[in-house]
């Protein structure tokens, strides 16, 4: 049986390569939680308020709905964003996806999920890779989602992001 996960980015060129590239890459010590995922398994990208660097105005979203394709194994080649690398990794088949800078806030729905036992401090538990969901979390998160996604390829442009030159 497939389980759910919320994947947490933090970092707007992070979500532009986990989102186009449709791979999700996990940091060099976090190979035991990145291993728990399996094919099959259902994904919901989250974007934390400072993902785009300005976490006054942004809100944390779920903003998009995935499965895992591929198992999670080590890379060829690590992936770097910034001085972060990232050593683990696999293949994601997005299945919808919202408006950039849109989706499904997640604090709205932090005191409907039991993934959060104390509501007061749910931020904490977000400071991870990957969460996994309870069924009746993920059957409320995806609930909640549906409306906002579009299909991948009429969304997915905008998530294409290329770094001001210095």
């Amino acid at each position: 049986m497939s389980s759910a996960h919320l994947l947490i980015i933090g970092d707007r060129a992070a979500l532009s390569w986990v989102v186009t590239e449709q791979r999700m890459a996990f940091p060099a010590g976090r190979t035991k939680v990145a291993r728990t995922l399996e094919e099959g398994d259902e994904i919901f990208l989250y974007t934390t308020r400072g993902c785009f660097r300005n976490p006054t105005r942004d809100l944390g979203r779920v903003v998009a709905r995935a499965s895992v394709a591929t198992p999670v194994r080590a890379l060829d080649e690590p992936v770097v964003f910034g001085d972060r690398s990232f050593t683990e990794g696999c293949r994601l088949e997005v299945s919808g996806l919202a408006s950039f800078r849109d989706g499904l806030v997640l604090r709205d729905l932090v005191p409907r999920l039991s993934v959060f036992p104390d509501p007061a401090t749910w931020s904490v538990r977000m400071r991870r890779a990957s969460l996994p969901l309870p069924p009746e979390d993920a059957d409320l998160v995806r609930a909640e989602l549906q409306p906002l996604l579009r299909p991948y390829d009429e969304a997915v442009d905008a998530y294409r992001w290329k770094p001001a030159p210095a």
